[in-house]
């Protein structure tokens, strides 16, 4: 089976939905490949229950349609979820499932881009052909569990956040949680709720905001530098929180704004884990050493045993498993050589969205500017 369009897109996440949304606004046809058997596969099958947006709404739109009125500021999970499928029925958008790309690459000859796929559902191997391709998988397309020395030992539970729904399960359990980012510490929370006995492995200075604190600073960036916004938060933060380093958690030497810009990290968004550490309710410990069995050793010395461990470790982009002839986009890990705002647009008509590290807001920047491009080349070319 072989089919032909003009703009072939990889991945039906937001950013796919988004990217193929515009292009149906313009009338430009095109395919979205997806290797689940639903959109949006990360909300819907990979995030737990608690989740909500971390921005206010309007920091989370897709091109070309508001949340409603009466959607909460913060957005929860199965509120963006049903949101997003109101999206795809509003533009039309016709993801083909069961979809896995085995590889990309360019024709020079013809001009156009070769996808080869494997329709998973009858194990069968089809093509599909465009003259531009848009890579749309994103920067959280695997899960990412660090190589531990005997972490194979454990005899406990290991999983990464992505499968982890809520803590019910966890009930009087002993459960060490890796990683202090936004998951991270929410899912310490959330098991701490749940009776876990509860520790998280700290590892990297981290600054602990609140959500209107972020939206304050995303308000100021509009009109102040971004070096006075951080100056303001973090003056904010100090009186909310006081001196976190008492319990194990160091602020980094650069603002939060300006990290978030030109690395990508986020700030903690606090939704009550603080208060669980001062309480000693959660317990912070330093980055594992290596695994023994039941045993883990930490890096000042103690060792502990646990009944189960979630790595909220992140995730990796897997595009190079599959793309060949990028032309220098993407890096070894993965990710756009270019920085923001150029990072989005290679050679022979391919493009990539969701890399930006700007979360929702990033993706409808991608996802306007690739479709622009595309219908500017398409226009020259009439």
């Amino acid at each position: 089976m072989q089919q032909e369009t003009v703009v072939l897109i990889v991945g039906a996440g937001p950013a796919g939905l988004a990217i193929s949304a515009c292009l149906n606004l313009q009338n430009v046809p095109n395919i979205v490949l997806e290797k689940e058997d639903l959109s949006a596969s990360l909300w819907k099958k990979r995030s737990y229950d608690r989740l909500k947006l971390h921005l206010t709404k309007q920091f989370c739109e897709l091109p070309h349609m508001p949340f409603p009125q009466n959607e909460p500021t913060f957005v929860s999970k199965n509120g963006f979820i049903q949101y997003l499928d109101n999206y795809v029925s509003h533009f039309n958008v016709n993801p083909v499932y069961h979809r896995t790309v085995e590889s990309a690459s360019y024709d020079k000859r013809g001009g156009k881009w070769l996808v080869i796929v494997r329709n998973t559902l009858f194990n069968i191997v089809e093509k599909y052909e465009g003259k531009f391709l848009v890579v749309a998988t994103g920067e959280n397309s695997e899960g990412y569990i660090p190589n531990i020395p005997g972490l194979g030992s454990i005899c406990g539970e290991v999983m990464h956040s992505s499968h982890y729904e809520n803590g019910k399960a966890f009930d009087g359990k002993n459960v060490l949680v890796v990683g202090c980012g936004n998951s991270g510490m929410e899912i310490a929370y959330d098991l701490s709720n749940s009776g876990a006995q509860t520790s998280i492995v700290v590892r990297s200075p981290v600054h602990v905001l609140t959500k209107r604190m972020v939206q304050l600073g995303m308000v100021l960036l509009k009109f102040v530098t971004c070096e006075l916004v951080d100056n303001i938060i973090l003056t904010l933060s100090k009186l909310k929180y006081g001196n976190l380093s008492d319990y194990g958690l160091q602020r980094p030497n650069q603002g939060p704004f300006y990290l978030k810009n030109t690395t990508g990290r986020s700030p903690v968004i606090d939704v009550g884990t603080i208060k669980k550490i001062k309480a000693q309710e959660i317990k912070i410990l330093p980055s594992i050493q290596k695994v023994n069995g039941d045993y883990i050793q930490f890096a000042n010395g103690e060792t502990k045993s646990f009944d189960a461990i979630v790595f909220a470790t992140g995730y990796k982009s897997t595009v190079r498993k599959w793309l060949k002839d990028d032309g220098g986009l993407f890096n070894e890990e993965g990710m756009p050589k270019k920085r923001v705002p150029n990072h989005w647009k290679g050679e022979n008509g391919l493009y990539c969205a969701g890399f930006s590290r700007g979360g929702l807001y990033g993706i409808l920047t991608d996802a306007k500017s690739i479709a622009l491009d595309i219908c500017t080349v398409l226009g020259q070319q009439k």
